[in-house]
């Protein structure tokens, strides 16, 4: 690991290898994501006894504000090949969004500026392609509902890599636009997001591609504790009472949980800090984890068409769904999954308080959030509520489209602005 970016007392990794999250089955670091015995999931391992002699809050305070600052824990044994800018995106006290809301702290983690694509998918592929170029793979991969293909394609071009991209053909115009720029070869499949993931899955076996979120989705992954690591520091080495959080595969959810257990484990959290309890939330069109939880069932119940607008979360069978459940629960959260007009409700709100354009996938975190206080889940003297913003507005604009004010159309005129500014006086 560069010394450069992590500190004198790097080492070349700490990683151990990958475990079976099911059978427990340990093999060496390679690009699999699935254990051979059982097929259960792999999970990268760490020698916390060893970080936990080199890493410290002093250490990690002295390094660049990057998501690399917390290399120690992140899987790749050499330095990051791309994403030197990615992370440590701003974690904002939304005090006007919290008096409307009639609680008293509320705080928005905004990844919807994360550098290079605006959104937290910049994280995961950052680790990703990195840990592509460490395997030797001449190509990456991706299934994606946007933000991932968006990130993909750049973290590649960045890399000097080939990019293959498969979406489903219904997607944003302006999220495969944000692809193709990039020079991605990109696939639009008549199909559900499931469909191309299916896909996915077998080219990933006939070609040997590095898929970021298949084959190397064990690495992945991890880049996604960077976003609770830094919710956790910029609290102040306090994890919230509250976070919520969007689901789509329901990774992220857990790696939240991973992240604030590491913290808590190597001692890098202030005395008396508290548990957070993690929420879920999906839209009403697309929410298979959510209804887990709400219906007490540990068997996921597979969506075959989502009717959501919000597409980036729109995955009917998500690959973590088990595991996102597992860790709501043992948090002590809950989930909510708010309808389509409380989404663009919700990015309405946000916008107009705290001047924040998320996609809509932050308004079905908002628009869960709302449910959340109102339900009595979340109580408005608790405090820190963290709610986790993961992509820009700027990508989905068409479900607004109809739904904000038309400009007020006058002449060049001083008097014309007069005449219409008295008309909206009146």
């Amino acid at each position: 690991m560069s010394t450069a970016l992590v500190g004198s007392n790097a080492q070349a990794s700490f990683v151990q290898g990958l475990q079976c999250r099911e059978c427990g089955n340990q093999i060496p670091k390679a690009p699999v994501h699935v254990c051979e015995f059982c097929f259960g999931p792999l999970e990268v391992t760490y020698d916390y006894a060893a970080i936990g002699k080199v890493l410290t809050r002093a250490l990690i305070e002295s390094r660049p504000k990057t998501m690399w600052r917390y290399a120690e824990l992140l899987p790749l044994d050499g330095p990051p090949a791309v994403g030197l800018a990615t992370g440590m995106t701003p974690l904002l006290r939304a005090d006007r969004l919290a008096k409307k809301l009639g609680v008293r702290e509320l705080w928005v983690k905004n990844d919807a500026v994360n550098y290079p694509t605006l959104s937290f998918k910049d994280r995961v592929v950052s680790v990703a392609v990195s840990k592509a170029r460490e395997f030797g793979l001449d190509v990456v991969a991706c299934a994606s509902t946007g933000n991932l293909a968006n990130a993909t394609a750049a973290q590649a071009a960045a890399a000097g890599m080939p990019a293959v991209i498969l979406i489903p053909f219904d997607l944003e115009p302006a999220k495969v636009l944000g692809t193709i720029v990039y020079g991605a070869r990109v696939f639009a499949v008549k199909g559900t997001y499931d469909d191309v993931n299916r896909l996915c899955s077998e080219i990933a076996g006939k070609y040997g591609w590095g898929f970021v979120n298949v084959n190397l989705r064990p690495f992945y992954g991890e880049g996604s504790k960077s976003y609770g690591f830094e919710i956790a520091e910029q609290l102040g080495w306090k994890t919230p009472a509250h976070v919520v959080v969007p689901m789509a595969g329901g990774a992220l959810v857990t790696k939240i949980g991973k992240a604030f257990a590491e913290f808590e484990k190597l001692g890098l959290l202030a005395s008396g800090s508290r548990k957070a309890k993690i929420h879920g939330a999906q839209a009403a069109g697309c929410s298979p984890i959510v209804d887990m939880v709400l219906e007490n069932r540990e068997q996921i119940r597979p969506v075959k068409t989502p009717t959501s607008i919000a597409k980036s979360l729109a995955i009917g069978n998500p690959a973590d769904g088990f595991y996102a459940r597992q860790t709501i629960i043992d948090s002590g959260g809950w989930a909510a999954k708010p309808d389509d007009p409380e989404i663009i409700a919700a990015m309405r709100l946000l916008a107009e308080t705290e001047g924040i354009f998320a996609e809509t996938a932050g308004g079905v975190t908002l628009g869960a959030t709302i449910r959340l206080i109102n339900d009595g889940k979340i109580g408005r003297d608790d405090g820190p509520i963290v709610v986790c913003v993961t992509g820009n507005g700027m990508k989905t604009q068409d479900p607004l489209v109809g739904q904000l004010p038309e400009p007020v159309s006058i002449g060049p005129r001083l008097s014309d602005f007069d005449e219409a500014q008295s008309k909206l006086k009146s």
